[in-house]
């Protein structure tokens, strides 16, 4: 892939996936190694993927999910606090 073509799959990641288009609620490897070949027309390794996303600057970071209803307010005053010597 050249620079433009990184530089554009950056941002795709970046944006994340869209259930309507891409099929996914979020990426893995393996959908981005798809989408490298649809839009860019060029095969990597499902391994190479992790490799590209390192590259450009991605780690893999899955985040904890929350419950929509879930209030700040009563999480702030459930956390635990560690006390000081």
């Amino acid at each position: 892939m050249s620079a433009e073509q990184k530089t554009e799959f950056a941002a795709i990641v970046e944006a994340g996936p869209d259930l309507a288009r891409d099929g996914v609620v979020r990426w893995r490897r393996v959908d981005l190694q798809r989408v490298i070949k649809e839009r860019f027309g060029v095969e990597y390794h499902e391994r190479y993927v992790g490799v590209l996303l390192v590259e450009l600057g991605f780690a893999h970071i899955s985040a904890r999910p929350r419950h929509p209803a879930q209030k700040p307010e009563i999480i702030e005053a459930f956390k635990k606090t560690s006390r000081t010597r």
